[in-house]
């Protein structure tokens, strides 16, 4: 598709008066963003990008807290599009810390010249399609209007910070940080007494950070996380250079993985083994770091027995490492299956309460009532701060789609059609939408698989669908409710078999007041998504309603045969 045949679909009718005109608007300027506007560019399609942040990198270009760092394979977390980046980029460590992804994001958009067609510093505000003349119309919040018949929502799972829902934190005098929005200068923390609200991933890697710098470091734990060491290491020249040789065969193993990437993944069902023989698989993958235990057994996230006797095995080894027994206890993470939320990589962390000006305080045992003038009260006093640092987490998977005023056909809108959670036809579409497509959607494999695989597979699938609908004389594409139906119910039947629905987190969004609670993301692994994305095209799109022309489909739609790999 060249740019003369691309506007010859695009231009419907002209563009109304005061709204600039192009063939795709990209909304996000992550990693899925990047490469949506590479492909679509390189498509001939004329693409206007608009991001939140003053430059490209999502959620890396907001994470700078101390200690931000990758938690896959730095070879794993990047690009497999174009193998002269692969060869030209060489990563430092084997888990980037985010001054060296921030660099990679750089190098990749200078190297592609992505940052011309971005622009910056702006929030879309609304998405409305107009019906008459199939084009959305986008509003910024610089007051400008664009127009086009597509429109690609690469808003990401994690980017919209979630305000703490504890009173009076407006109140403090001290110095108030988020971590999803940390200062673009430097934090000095000698002498300073510092509290952190929060221990999940981002929490437990700036007490690690922080505690050896801080005067005083109070640690606000609410619910104890499961970590286990990251075991990083600097990348040896020679494994680069065999790693650079090797690129096409890990990428390729990568997208027929379940979780998108390297990380070993067993068919060893935990009971199949003597006792001996899973304590010494456990010490290997305890030894061995990274998530390396999340891959040693196949059944971890559906036997619940099993579960519990890898998060005993993770308990024991706190009191190897906390010094103080009380400390050690509280620190136990209890009362959820492990990987139910997010499994978090360490450094230090544990190693970090042995130091004597670092306390943590058990917010179970002895809760925040507010925020005040002076720092935080909990039922037994107050402890008073001069900076409070907010490791509280994101509204994930729904809450950038729904920071945008969708507006799709009739009127409809996607906070309406959300109002009981997130549903799509796999992750990329929604009924009532045309033309509007989602990167990373909350109803794909979203946060339980590579999010730069899942990122290049929709951007892929979305081309094509463009591609196809130009071969066909299509100018508008969306599911039918039947498809979306079907879909949703077997991300359904395969959450209800996942111990993820066991715990309170941001992947079933309890994290968030009043917003609809359940597992809407597809759980059967992304080498089982990515055969059911690709029967949807295969199958001639049967299963999705082409406008003007084409009929609704005169078949089921073939995304709800059983699958071989899930059995759905």
């Amino acid at each position: 598709m060249n740019a003369e045949t691309s506007r010859a679909i695009s231009d419907p009718l002209p563009a109304k008066a005061g709204a600039q005109r192009v063939d795709v608007l990209i909304i996000g300027g992550g990693f899925g963003g990047m490469y949506a506007v590479y492909r679509f560019r390189e498509m001939g399609l004329r693409l206007q990008a608009f991001e939140a942040g003053g430059d490209v990198g999502g959620v890396w270009y907001w994470n700078r807290y101390p200690g931000a760092r990758v938690d896959l394979p730095s070879i794993d977390y990047s690009y497999a599009f174009s193998p002269e980046i692969e060869q030209e980029w060489t990563w430092s460590e084997q888990f980037a810390a985010q001054p060296e992804l921030l660099r990679y994001i750089d190098f990749v958009a200078n190297k592609l010249s992505l940052r011309p067609h971005f622009q910056f510093n702006t929030r879309v505000d609304q998405a409305t399609w107009d019906a008459a003349r199939e084009v959305w119309v986008v509003t910024t919040d610089r007051g400008e209007t664009w127009e086009a018949p597509f429109c690609i929502m690469a808003t990401g799972p994690l980017s919209i910070p979630k305000a703490p829902d504890i009173p009076g934190v407006e109140r403090f005098k001290g110095r108030l940080i988020h971590a999803a929005r940390w200062p673009h200068e430097p934090v000095s923390f000698a002498g300073q007494r510092v509290g952190v609200i929060g221990t999940g991933s981002t929490g437990i890697q700036i007490v690690q950070d922080v505690g050896p710098q801080a005067g005083e470091l109070y640690v606000y734990q609410r619910t104890p996380s499961f970590t286990m060491p990251m075991r990083n290491v600097p990348l040896e020249a020679d494994y680069v250079a065999e790693v650079k040789r090797n690129y096409p065969g890990i990428r390729e193993a990568a997208r027929n993985s379940a979780v998108g990437g390297v990380r070993p993944q067993s068919t060893r069902a935990f009971f199949s083994v003597t006792p001996a023989q899973r304590r010494s698989l456990l010490e290997d993958a305890w030894k061995q770091g990274g998530l390396a235990m999340l891959g040693t057994f196949s059944d971890l996230m559906l036997n619940e027995t099993a579960n519990e006797e890898v998060a005993e095995f993770v308990r024991s080894k706190i009191p190897e490492i906390v010094k103080n027994p009380d400390t050690a206890e509280r620190l136990k993470p209890k009362g959820y299956p492990i990987f139910a939320r997010r499994p978090c990589l360490d450094s230090s962390y544990y190693e970090t309460y042995n130091l004597p000006n670092v306390h943590l305080v058990d917010c179970l045992s002895d809760p925040i009532v507010e925020i005040s003038e002076k720092g935080v009260r909990t039922e037994s006093g107050e402890i008073e701060l001069d900076m409070l640092i907010l490791a509280t987490g994101y509204d994930g998977l729904t809450g950038a789609m729904l920071a945008v005023d969708v507006v799709g056909r009739d009127g409809r809108r996607v906070t309406q059609k959300w109002k009981d959670g997130a549903r799509s036809c796999l992750g990329l579409m929604m009924e009532g939408f045309p033309n509007l497509f989602m990167t990373t959607g909350p109803n794909g494999p979203a946060a339980l698989a590579n999010i730069i695989r899942i990122s290049e597979h929709d951007v892929d699938w979305i081309a094509a669908a463009m591609t196809h609908m130009k071969a066909h004389g299509r100018s508008t594409i969306e599911p039918t409710a039947e498809a979306e139906e079907n879909w949703m119910g077997i991300v359904r039947t395969l959450a209800k078999r996942s111990l993820i629905t066991k715990a309170k987190t941001w992947w079933v969004g309890t994290n968030v007041k009043d917003k609809p609670s359940g597992l809407t993301m597809f759980v059967g692994g992304f080498q089982a998504y990515r055969q059911y994305a690709a029967a949807a095209a295969d199958d001639g799109y049967r299963n999705f309603r082409f406008g003007p022309t084409s009929a609704p489909p005169t078949c089921e739609p073939r995304i709800a045969a059983a699958d071989p790999v899930t059995g759905v």
